[in-house]
């Protein structure tokens, strides 16, 4: 992985601030399922309700397997024809189950310290736009651009998303780290040319090279903001 560099961290009334360094990678890019909202949940009634009304017998575990790629790349590794009504019946039963999902501890402190120290953050995901920006919505964080199959180009594992985001903040791959929690992630970021971090609480492994993990969201300060942490922070 490239290496990071990283400015330093205090708090501030209990919570952490990170002080700005002029050398640090200055945007953080963030998938969201498995990243920043737990939505296991949700995905896997959405996926019974594709068995049941289309007479499947794939159990969820294999379409987990393939989380992060676009829903059409998921079903043609699963060998399912036909994609769109599959597509549709699990959308409209996620969107009815998506009060099923919830907030990772510390997601949105993590990102409020980040904001505070003006790092502009932007989601890179394989949820389709219109359920994906109800949940960001729930975190309360401003999100400087956000990355959906919707804006065209090629779904992860391939760079296209990682890239657009990077056009819509107007940044170079080496000012930007992208955090994911699935192979795929790691693919597109590496193709991408931007610094990756992976998700341990995530849903899935880290591929090759092994990259850096933080095992929490909190941990994203002690690796991006390593500095003197106060007993009572979040850290």
């Amino acid at each position: 992985m490239n290496s990071l560099r990283t400015p330093s961290s205090s708090t501030l009334h209990g919570r952490p601030t990170i002080n700005h360094d002029s050398q640090a990678p200055n945007v953080l890019l963030l998938d969201l399922d498995g990243v920043l909202l737990d939505t296991r949940p949700v995905m896997e009634h959405a996926w019974q309700r594709v068995q049941e009304d289309h007479g499947l017998d794939v159990p969820f575990k294999e379409y987990e397997r393939h989380l992060g790629r676009p829903f059409a790349d998921i079903m043609e590794r699963l060998g399912l024809a036909d994609a769109e009504p599959l597509h549709r019946t699990y959308a409209e039963a996620s969107t009815a189950a998506s009060h099923l999902a919830r907030e990772f501890d510390g997601v949105a402190d993590v990102l409020h310290a980040f904001a505070a120290a003006d790092w502009p953050l932007g989601i890179v995901t394989s949820k389709a736009l219109d359920r994906a920006a109800p949940l960001l919505a729930g975190l309360g964080c401003p999100f400087a651009t956000v990355r959906t199959p919707n804006g065209g180009g090629r779904g992860k594992p391939a760079p296209d998303p990682v890239l657009l985001a990077l056009i819509d903040l107007s940044v170079d791959p080496a000012d930007a780290v992208y955090v994911g929690d699935m192979a795929v992630d790691q693919e597109a970021a590496r193709r991408a040319g931007v610094p990756y971090v992976h998700a341990g609480w995530g849903y899935g492994h880290p591929g090759s090279p092994s990259p850096a993990v933080a095992e929490s969201p909190r941990d994203l300060l002690r690796l991006l903001a390593p500095g003197p942490f106060l007993e009572g922070s979040l850290v």
